[in-house]
Protein backbone atom coordinates (compact mmCIF):
# COMPACT_ATOMS: atom_id res chain seq x y z
CA UNK A 1 0.00 0.00 0.00
CA UNK A 2 1.00 3.13 -1.13
CA UNK A 3 1.45 6.74 1.04
CA UNK A 4 -1.84 7.91 -0.51
CA UNK A 5 -3.48 5.09 0.20
CA UNK A 6 -2.32 5.07 3.24
CA UNK A 7 -2.98 7.55 4.25
CA UNK A 8 -7.22 7.61 3.05
CA UNK A 9 -7.06 4.69 5.10
CA UNK A 10 -6.12 6.29 8.51
CA UNK A 11 -8.73 8.59 7.11
CA UNK A 12 -11.56 5.70 6.43
CA UNK A 13 -10.31 4.65 10.39
CA UNK A 14 -11.64 7.85 12.17
CA UNK A 15 -14.52 8.15 10.21
CA UNK A 16 -15.74 4.45 9.78
CA UNK A 17 -14.59 3.73 13.63
CA UNK A 18 -13.24 0.89 12.58
CA UNK A 19 -9.42 -1.03 12.58
CA UNK A 20 -8.72 -1.43 9.18
CA UNK A 21 -6.58 -4.98 9.30
CA UNK A 22 -6.67 -5.43 5.24
CA UNK A 23 -6.68 -3.99 2.05
CA UNK A 24 -7.26 -5.03 -1.73
CA UNK A 25 -7.21 -2.98 -4.90
CA UNK A 26 -10.11 -3.98 -6.97
CA UNK A 27 -9.59 -3.99 -10.67
CA UNK A 28 -12.06 -3.06 -13.38
CA UNK A 29 -12.21 1.03 -13.09
CA UNK A 30 -9.60 3.44 -15.29
CA UNK A 31 -10.95 6.63 -13.64
CA UNK A 32 -10.49 5.81 -9.98
CA UNK A 33 -8.15 3.48 -7.40
CA UNK A 34 -10.78 1.50 -5.54
CA UNK A 35 -10.08 -0.57 -2.46
CA UNK A 36 -11.25 -2.90 -0.49
CA UNK A 37 -11.24 -2.94 3.02
CA UNK A 38 -11.51 -5.05 6.18
CA UNK A 39 -12.23 -4.46 9.56
CA UNK A 40 -10.82 -6.14 12.77
CA UNK A 41 -14.74 -7.10 12.91
CA UNK A 42 -15.10 -8.50 9.92
CA UNK A 43 -16.95 -5.96 8.55
CA UNK A 44 -16.12 -4.76 4.91
CA UNK A 45 -16.07 -1.18 2.68
CA UNK A 46 -15.06 0.07 -0.56
CA UNK A 47 -12.65 2.72 -0.57
CA UNK A 48 -12.47 5.82 -4.22
CA UNK A 49 -10.02 7.47 -4.06
CA UNK A 50 -9.68 10.15 -7.11
CA UNK A 51 -6.35 9.46 -7.66
CA UNK A 52 -6.46 10.25 -11.88
CA UNK A 53 -7.12 13.34 -13.70
CA UNK A 54 -9.39 14.94 -15.15
CA UNK A 55 -11.53 13.24 -12.91
CA UNK A 56 -9.49 14.36 -9.96
CA UNK A 57 -10.00 17.88 -10.78
CA UNK A 58 -13.83 16.90 -10.74
CA UNK A 59 -14.09 15.19 -7.72
CA UNK A 60 -15.87 17.10 -5.45
CA UNK A 61 -18.49 17.62 -7.73
CA UNK A 62 -18.41 13.41 -8.98
CA UNK A 63 -18.34 11.92 -5.66
CA UNK A 64 -20.54 14.45 -4.29
CA UNK A 65 -23.35 13.44 -6.81
CA UNK A 66 -22.81 10.00 -6.61
CA UNK A 67 -23.20 9.84 -2.19
CA UNK A 68 -26.16 11.73 -3.46
CA UNK A 69 -27.38 9.42 -5.85
CA UNK A 70 -27.06 6.44 -4.16
CA UNK A 71 -28.97 7.94 -0.75
CA UNK A 72 -31.77 8.25 -3.40
CA UNK A 73 -31.38 4.91 -4.46
CA UNK A 74 -31.83 3.48 -1.06
CA UNK A 75 -35.29 3.31 -1.16
CA UNK A 76 -35.63 1.57 -4.62
CA UNK A 77 -35.01 -2.17 -5.64
CA UNK A 78 -32.12 -1.18 -7.57
CA UNK A 79 -28.91 -2.76 -5.41
CA UNK A 80 -26.53 -0.04 -4.89
CA UNK A 81 -23.56 0.53 -2.56
CA UNK A 82 -24.49 2.69 0.75
CA UNK A 83 -22.55 6.18 1.29
CA UNK A 84 -20.59 5.63 4.72
CA UNK A 85 -18.28 9.01 4.15
CA UNK A 86 -17.01 11.60 1.90
CA UNK A 87 -14.07 13.61 1.58
CA UNK A 88 -15.02 15.56 -1.72
CA UNK A 89 -11.93 17.92 -1.37
CA UNK A 90 -9.05 15.08 -0.38
CA UNK A 91 -8.75 17.85 2.55
CA UNK A 92 -8.27 15.05 5.75
CA UNK A 93 -8.21 11.74 3.43
CA UNK A 94 -5.47 13.29 1.10
CA UNK A 95 -7.31 12.74 -2.20
CA UNK A 96 -10.87 13.03 -3.05
CA UNK A 97 -12.68 10.14 -1.26
CA UNK A 98 -15.66 8.45 -0.80
CA UNK A 99 -16.24 5.25 1.39
CA UNK A 100 -18.79 2.99 0.87
CA UNK A 101 -20.62 -0.30 1.58
CA UNK A 102 -19.35 -3.39 0.15
CA UNK A 103 -21.41 -5.19 -1.91
CA UNK A 104 -20.95 -9.11 -2.68
CA UNK A 105 -20.49 -10.72 -6.67
CA UNK A 106 -18.43 -10.63 -9.31
CA UNK A 107 -17.85 -8.84 -12.72
CA UNK A 108 -19.16 -11.68 -15.45
CA UNK A 109 -17.44 -9.95 -18.67
CA UNK A 110 -17.25 -12.71 -20.53
CA UNK A 111 -21.33 -13.79 -20.40
CA UNK A 112 -23.38 -12.87 -23.01
CA UNK A 113 -26.28 -15.38 -23.08
CA UNK A 114 -29.80 -14.62 -24.11
CA UNK A 115 -29.93 -14.91 -19.97
CA UNK A 116 -27.88 -12.44 -18.96
CA UNK A 117 -28.67 -9.94 -21.58
CA UNK A 118 -31.80 -10.50 -20.73
CA UNK A 119 -31.33 -9.52 -16.75
CA UNK A 120 -29.02 -6.58 -18.11
CA UNK A 121 -31.53 -5.25 -19.56
CA UNK A 122 -34.49 -5.55 -17.16
CA UNK A 123 -32.36 -4.04 -14.76
CA UNK A 124 -31.89 -0.84 -17.01
CA UNK A 125 -35.55 -0.52 -17.55
CA UNK A 126 -35.82 -0.45 -13.19
CA UNK A 127 -33.71 2.16 -13.73
CA UNK A 128 -34.66 4.37 -16.11
CA UNK A 129 -38.09 3.83 -14.10
CA UNK A 130 -36.76 5.17 -11.07
CA UNK A 131 -38.83 8.32 -9.73
CA UNK A 132 -36.67 10.82 -8.45
CA UNK A 133 -39.32 13.62 -7.60
CA UNK A 134 -38.38 17.26 -7.42
CA UNK A 135 -34.53 15.96 -7.44
CA UNK A 136 -33.42 15.10 -10.36
CA UNK A 137 -30.06 14.78 -11.53
CA UNK A 138 -28.54 17.57 -13.82
CA UNK A 139 -28.80 17.40 -17.08
CA UNK A 140 -26.76 14.80 -19.30
CA UNK A 141 -23.49 15.84 -20.87
CA UNK A 142 -21.99 14.65 -24.27
CA UNK A 143 -18.99 12.95 -24.19
CA UNK A 144 -18.44 13.53 -28.24
CA UNK A 145 -17.89 17.38 -28.40
CA UNK A 146 -16.54 19.02 -31.67
CA UNK A 147 -12.73 18.10 -30.10
CA UNK A 148 -13.76 14.34 -30.43
CA UNK A 149 -14.53 14.90 -34.02
CA UNK A 150 -11.38 13.90 -36.00
CA UNK A 151 -11.11 10.71 -37.53
CA UNK A 152 -8.68 8.50 -35.88
CA UNK A 153 -5.32 7.54 -37.17
CA UNK A 154 -6.25 3.74 -37.00
CA UNK A 155 -9.79 3.85 -39.11
CA UNK A 156 -9.91 1.35 -41.68
CA UNK A 157 -13.19 2.92 -42.76
CA UNK A 158 -13.00 7.27 -42.50
CA UNK A 159 -16.18 7.89 -44.23
CA UNK A 160 -18.18 6.27 -41.61
CA UNK A 161 -16.76 8.44 -39.32
CA UNK A 162 -17.60 11.82 -41.28
CA UNK A 163 -20.79 10.49 -41.93
CA UNK A 164 -21.15 10.01 -38.18
CA UNK A 165 -19.92 13.39 -37.47
CA UNK A 166 -22.33 15.28 -39.93
CA UNK A 167 -24.68 12.99 -37.83
CA UNK A 168 -23.64 14.78 -34.89
CA UNK A 169 -23.92 18.47 -36.49
CA UNK A 170 -27.52 18.04 -36.92
CA UNK A 171 -30.07 19.59 -33.70
CA UNK A 172 -30.22 16.14 -31.05
CA UNK A 173 -33.87 14.66 -31.36
CA UNK A 174 -36.05 15.71 -28.90
CA UNK A 175 -36.63 13.16 -26.04
CA UNK A 176 -38.76 12.53 -22.85
CA UNK A 177 -36.10 12.87 -19.80
CA UNK A 178 -35.29 10.17 -17.81
CA UNK A 179 -33.05 9.51 -14.92
CA UNK A 180 -30.14 7.72 -16.17
CA UNK A 181 -27.36 5.75 -14.69
CA UNK A 182 -24.94 7.16 -17.53
CA UNK A 183 -22.37 5.35 -17.10
CA UNK A 184 -24.20 1.67 -17.54
CA UNK A 185 -22.37 -1.21 -18.68
CA UNK A 186 -20.70 -5.39 -18.48
CA UNK A 187 -17.92 -3.15 -16.15
CA UNK A 188 -19.75 -1.71 -13.70
CA UNK A 189 -22.68 -4.44 -12.76
CA UNK A 190 -21.84 -7.06 -10.29
CA UNK A 191 -23.59 -10.91 -10.27
CA UNK A 192 -24.14 -12.98 -7.05
CA UNK A 193 -25.21 -16.60 -9.78
CA UNK A 194 -27.58 -15.53 -12.48
CA UNK A 195 -28.74 -12.54 -9.99
CA UNK A 196 -27.26 -8.47 -10.34
CA UNK A 197 -26.30 -8.10 -6.86
CA UNK A 198 -24.91 -4.61 -7.32
CA UNK A 199 -24.48 -1.89 -10.22
CA UNK A 200 -21.67 0.77 -8.49
CA UNK A 201 -20.10 3.59 -10.38
CA UNK A 202 -23.07 6.59 -9.69
CA UNK A 203 -20.80 9.56 -10.10
CA UNK A 204 -22.26 10.92 -14.06
CA UNK A 205 -25.54 10.03 -12.98
CA UNK A 206 -27.75 12.28 -15.54
CA UNK A 207 -31.43 12.95 -16.44
CA UNK A 208 -31.51 12.43 -20.46
CA UNK A 209 -32.69 10.46 -22.73
CA UNK A 210 -32.94 6.88 -22.19
CA UNK A 211 -31.65 5.73 -25.32
CA UNK A 212 -28.23 7.15 -23.97
CA UNK A 213 -27.61 4.69 -21.30
CA UNK A 214 -28.67 1.74 -23.33
CA UNK A 215 -26.50 3.01 -26.70
CA UNK A 216 -23.52 3.20 -23.92
CA UNK A 217 -24.47 -0.44 -22.59
CA UNK A 218 -24.59 -1.44 -26.34
CA UNK A 219 -21.67 0.26 -27.65
CA UNK A 220 -19.37 -1.67 -24.72
CA UNK A 221 -20.90 -5.30 -25.59
CA UNK A 222 -19.60 -4.82 -28.93
CA UNK A 223 -16.03 -3.54 -27.96
CA UNK A 224 -15.81 -6.71 -25.79
CA UNK A 225 -18.28 -9.21 -27.66
CA UNK A 226 -19.12 -7.74 -30.86
CA UNK A 227 -21.88 -6.19 -32.93
CA UNK A 228 -24.39 -9.19 -32.88
CA UNK A 229 -24.55 -8.84 -28.85
CA UNK A 230 -25.10 -5.07 -29.01
CA UNK A 231 -28.25 -6.05 -30.94
CA UNK A 232 -29.09 -8.12 -28.77
CA UNK A 233 -29.51 -6.02 -25.57
CA UNK A 234 -30.85 -3.34 -27.54
CA UNK A 235 -33.53 -5.66 -28.88
CA UNK A 236 -34.05 -6.69 -25.05
CA UNK A 237 -34.41 -3.36 -23.51
CA UNK A 238 -37.04 -2.55 -26.19
CA UNK A 239 -39.27 -5.24 -25.46
CA UNK A 240 -39.25 -5.20 -22.28
CA UNK A 241 -39.74 -1.20 -21.78
CA UNK A 242 -42.35 -1.80 -24.47
CA UNK A 243 -40.09 0.98 -26.51
CA UNK A 244 -40.43 1.41 -30.33
CA UNK A 245 -38.62 4.95 -30.72
CA UNK A 246 -38.12 6.28 -33.74
CA UNK A 247 -34.99 4.94 -35.65
CA UNK A 248 -33.17 8.60 -36.44
CA UNK A 249 -33.32 9.08 -31.99
CA UNK A 250 -31.87 6.19 -31.29
CA UNK A 251 -29.17 6.58 -34.02
CA UNK A 252 -28.51 9.70 -32.83
CA UNK A 253 -27.73 8.76 -29.15
CA UNK A 254 -25.74 5.82 -30.34
CA UNK A 255 -23.17 8.00 -32.56
CA UNK A 256 -22.77 10.44 -29.47
CA UNK A 257 -21.68 7.25 -27.30
CA UNK A 258 -19.40 5.98 -29.86
CA UNK A 259 -17.91 8.86 -30.87
CA UNK A 260 -17.45 9.81 -27.39
CA UNK A 261 -14.81 6.53 -27.08
CA UNK A 262 -12.24 8.75 -29.58
CA UNK A 263 -9.57 9.16 -30.11
CA UNK A 264 -9.00 5.61 -29.34
CA UNK A 265 -11.09 3.12 -27.15
CA UNK A 266 -8.39 1.44 -26.40
CA UNK A 267 -8.41 3.11 -22.85
CA UNK A 268 -11.24 0.24 -21.79
CA UNK A 269 -8.70 -3.24 -22.66
CA UNK A 270 -6.26 -2.44 -19.48
CA UNK A 271 -9.66 -3.37 -16.80
CA UNK A 272 -10.55 -6.37 -19.28
CA UNK A 273 -6.76 -8.00 -19.31
CA UNK A 274 -7.11 -6.99 -15.14
CA UNK A 275 -9.91 -10.05 -15.37
CA UNK A 276 -8.05 -12.38 -17.50
CA UNK A 277 -9.13 -11.96 -20.92
CA UNK A 278 -7.49 -11.57 -24.09
CA UNK A 279 -8.99 -8.85 -26.30
CA UNK A 280 -6.59 -6.37 -27.60
CA UNK A 281 -6.43 -2.63 -28.96
CA UNK A 282 -6.60 -3.44 -32.03
CA UNK A 283 -9.71 -5.59 -32.08
CA UNK A 284 -10.93 -3.51 -30.05
CA UNK A 285 -10.66 -0.33 -32.35
CA UNK A 286 -12.01 -2.86 -35.13
CA UNK A 287 -15.52 -3.57 -33.14
CA UNK A 288 -15.91 -0.17 -32.27
CA UNK A 289 -15.89 0.90 -35.78
CA UNK A 290 -17.74 -2.06 -36.99
CA UNK A 291 -20.48 -0.90 -34.29
CA UNK A 292 -20.72 2.73 -36.06
CA UNK A 293 -20.88 0.81 -39.34
CA UNK A 294 -24.33 -0.93 -37.95
CA UNK A 295 -25.54 2.08 -36.73
CA UNK A 296 -25.01 4.02 -39.51
CA UNK A 297 -27.02 1.39 -41.72
CA UNK A 298 -29.20 0.75 -39.13
CA UNK A 299 -28.44 -2.85 -38.69
CA UNK A 300 -29.14 -2.47 -35.13
CA UNK A 301 -30.48 -6.39 -35.11
CA UNK A 302 -34.04 -5.28 -34.11
CA UNK A 303 -36.92 -7.62 -34.67
CA UNK A 304 -40.59 -5.95 -35.77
Amino acid sequence: MGIVEATAVRWVETVWRRRVTATRRLTGGWTSSVLRLTAADGEEAVLRLMTKEPWRRHAAGLLTREADVQARLGRSSIPVPRSLALDPSGAEAGVPAHLMSYLPGRLRLDDVSTQAIGTLADLLVTIHRFDPGSAKPREFQSWAGPDKRVVPRWARRPDLWERAFEELDRPAPAYVGTFLHRDFHLGNVLWTGERISGVVDWVETSWGPAHLDVAHAATYLAMLHGTASAAGFTDAYRQRARDRPDDDEVRYWNIMDIVGYLPDPAKVVQPWRDHGLTIGHDLTRVRLEQRLEAVLDDQDGVQP
